[in-house]
């Protein structure tokens, strides 16, 4: 059975996630994962006995720090209405794309490996899960008006937002971007409805021709 020092295994899981953002999945091996976490050799494989193990602890370990920021945001917002979900949505992409960007730039990459490894995948599909519900929670706590059929769409556009935003050179990324960004996922790009209808009828009607 592995060590339960939940200390190391995090300190171990964050070396992890900074190697993802900076170096790129090649570059988390359990010697350099052990050499920025200051721990002595041996310490990552008696905790994770392969390289995708560490791999499922950062995305374990991201994903919990992402929660914990959910929480302590949605903890600053009184119950309300679709203006607050543009507030929460802000506050929570702006952190993710400055603060916590290599965070993200870590899950990311988590992502893309987990297209080659079905266990990766296999963990990062629950997580996928588990989000959906928390997101849920969330919303019923503050009372936003948002069917629960509607939450998986709605993290769907948060996410390619999100990779946008992470991605996007740090420069470019400031309050006001992130709040229009929001505000299209929120309210819909607004597109007319007669522009609607001309487009649908040069189309043949089938909506081909958006």
């Amino acid at each position: 059975m592995p060590p339960n020092n939940l200390g190391r295994r995090r300190a171990l899981a964050d070396a992890a996630i900074d190697l993802l953002a900076s170096s790129g999945v090649h570059g988390v091996t359990h010697r350099a994962v052990e050499r920025l976490s200051g721990l002595p050799t041996g310490t990552a494989s008696n905790y994770f006995r392969s390289r995708e193990a560490l791999l499922v602890a950062a995305a374990e370990r991201v994903v919990e720090l992402h929660f914990a920021d959910m929480d302590r945001a949605a903890g600053q917002h009184e119950a309300g209405d679709d203006v607050r979900l543009v507030d929460l949505l802000t506050e929570s992409l702006l952190g993710a794309a400055t603060t916590s960007r290599d965070r993200y730039l870590a899950i990311f990459e988590l992502q893309m490996e987990a297209v080659r490894r079905p266990v990766l995948a296999s963990a990062l599909a629950g997580l996928q899960g588990t989000a959906t519900r928390f997101t849920a929670g969330h919303h019923d706590e503050l009372g936003l008006a948002i069917p629960r059929e509607k939450i998986p769409a709605l993290i769907a556009l948060y996410g390619g937002a999100l990779f946008t935003l992470v991605t996007a050179p740090p420069e470019r990324v400031d309050r006001e971007v992130v709040q229009g960004v929001v505000h299209t996922i929120v309210y819909g790009c607004g597109v007319p409805e007669d522009v609607v209808a001309r487009n649908l009828g040069a189309a043949g009607g089938d909506g081909r021709g958006i």
